[in-house]
């Protein structure tokens, strides 16, 4: 069903549940007060029924049905349309929703467009409605209770970025390798509920300083400013959040790195020792290559080998297998390989 709640008020008291939109109309001009049409993904159909009534402007029509707009407030005459991006935060996946929500106002209706189940605008209306002397101001009044509780649905949200962003400063220093990840994700979130959050300061600016042909009561303006001010502060904590994941992004940056020299200078250490290793067992194999090379020589038993047959053969053999070691082991030992 498209039409959640549809009801004429007069005086702030509602007087009428008409079944249709029909009767709507009818109801609104025989008592002359305020229609207030809650529709939810409403057909084409629908929507145009209520444009034709309220000679509503075909681009806003448009983007009604289209969704996926940014949230801004457009002025076509007496009519306002006002785009309100709603979100929620959905602990368990640490992601923000967008909803999204269209608003129309005209001198005596109210008509809602919502795509999400986010805003409660039943709770809005019950509120409304238990306050009939503050209805009667009419569709601004209504317009500043929907964009309360849209901003009082932010501060959840808030909240759980602020855990987030906590979460990731304890996570920084713990070497976890998901941590670079968690915080460009929960960047983009940031950004995104900064993108909702952020015209609504010029929204509201707007809607409290009225226009040539239409200045609010100066109630709504106190209510619209008190509004304003909580958007102030909320944009401030998504500043503040934005700035501490981009810290925290170059601090991990910083000790990715850090950590990667450590390793490479490990490597490094465990190759010079390795090499020095090297060094060593490459000095002994050559001190103890050079007798081998001698004694295989006089190992090969040729007849015409002259110190075969002399006196002195053996000592003079056992000599320069002595002499080339302690050569060779000077040697290796200057240069520090031994």
């Amino acid at each position: 069903m498209t039409i959640v709640d549809n009801a004429v008020y007069v005086d702030g008291y509602r007087t009428a549940d008409p079944d249709d939109l029909d009767e709507t109309y009818f109801l609104l001009r025989q008592r002359q007060g305020m229609a207030w049409i809650g529709l939810y993904r409403p057909d084409a159909a629908e929507l145009r029924s209520v444009a034709e009534e309220f000679d509503l402007n075909h681009l806003a029509v448009e983007d009604a049905l289209a969704g996926h707009q940014r949230a801004k407030l457009e002025h076509y005459g007496d009519t306002h349309f006002l785009v309100l991006r709603p979100a929620r935060y959905l602990d368990e996946v640490e992601k923000v929703q967008f909803g999204e929500i269209h608003i129309f106002t005209g001198p005596d209706f109210v008509v809602t467009v919502r795509h999400a189940e986010s805003p409660d605008l039943a709770r809005v209306r019950r509120r409304m409605e238990s306050q009939p002397e503050f209805l009667a101001l009419g569709p601004d009044a209504v317009l500043y209770a929907i964009l309360d509780q849209v901003v009082d649905e932010y501060e959840p949200v808030a909240a759980g970025l602020e855990n987030d962003v906590d979460e990731i400063e304890d996570e920084l220093f713990a070497a976890d390798p998901g941590v670079s990840r968690r915080i460009y994700e929960l960047s983009r979130q940031v950004i995104m509920f900064q993108r909702a959050t952020a015209p609504l300061t010029v929204i509201l600016q707007a809607l409290r300083a009225g226009a040539p042909n239409h200045v609010p009561d100066p109630e709504l303006q106190d209510h619209f400013r008190d509004v304003l001010d909580h958007v102030l502060r909320l944009s401030e904590r998504i500043t503040a959040f934005r700035a501490l994941l981009q810290n925290a992004l170059a601090v991990n940056a910083a000790l990715v790195a850090q950590r990667q020299n450590d390793e490479m200078r490990l490597l490094t250490e465990s190759s010079i020792a390795q090499n020095e290793q090297t060094k060593r067992i490459s000095s002994w194999a050559a001190i103890l290559f050079a007798p081998t090379l001698i004694a295989s020589i006089y190992g090969m038993n040729f007849r015409l080998i002259p110190e075969l047959d002399w006196i002195f053969g053996y000592p003079m053999a056992l000599g320069l297998m002595l002499v080339m070691g302690v050569a060779l082991y000077l040697t290796f030992r200057h240069n520090k390989w031994i």
